[in-house]
């Protein structure tokens, strides 16, 4: 069964997020208190460019065997630490396409729009970071392993323990990219 291991959130623009015993989406906004909440983009680098561009990231997912992964590596992370506003288990968040729906406890629903794409802010924090949540498969494209983000289409808390209900999109599966 597919879960929330923890959410976090954090109201200023800084690399890693604090845990929290929940959090609340905002449907259209994202999570109510974070830096990120908001209907046109919010990260800075973004913001530069055009401020009008819808924010198709107001919700940032990792799933929990990712931050394992990198702790094997000899990486200090945990959650919250790569910025991610949810982290979950037991679900391949890569492998879901486009306009996947995610059920986050009784009442959120998230719909991913994207891969994020891994920045130096993953080095600022720790020297290799961002190498080792990049890969590449078989046919040498690159794979993008630092989380999916989402949007918010049903608002409600999200804590730890709560289960995710997924939901695939109708027709063809388009492939995550970054966003």
């Amino acid at each position: 069964m597919s879960s929330v291991v923890a959410v976090a959130r954090d109201a200023t623009h800084r690399f890693t997020k604090p845990v929290c015993e929940s959090i609340t989406l905002l449907a259209g906004l994202g999570v109510e208190g974070d830096a990120h909440m908001g209907v046109t983009v919010k990260h800075r680098s973004r913001v530069a460019r055009d401020p009008t561009v819808p924010n198709l990231r107001q919700v940032h997912l990792i799933h929990a065997e990712l931050i394992e992964e990198l702790v094997a590596q000899g990486f200090a992370v945990s959650p919250g630490t790569m910025g991610e506003n949810v982290t979950t288990r037991g679900l391949d968040l890569l492998a879901l396409p486009t306009g996947t729906r995610l059920r986050l406890g009784a009442t959120a629903l998230v719909e991913l729009t994207g891969l994020r794409n891994p920045c130096a802010q993953l080095d600022n924090y720790q020297k290799g970071l961002t190498k080792a949540v990049l890969d590449h498969d078989a046919e040498g494209n690159l794979i993008r392993k630092a989380g999916v983000m989402a949007i918010v289409l049903e608002g409600g808390e999200v804590k730890a323990g709560d289960a995710i209900g997924v939901t695939l999109p109708e027709g063809e599966p388009q492939p995550l990219k970054p966003v």
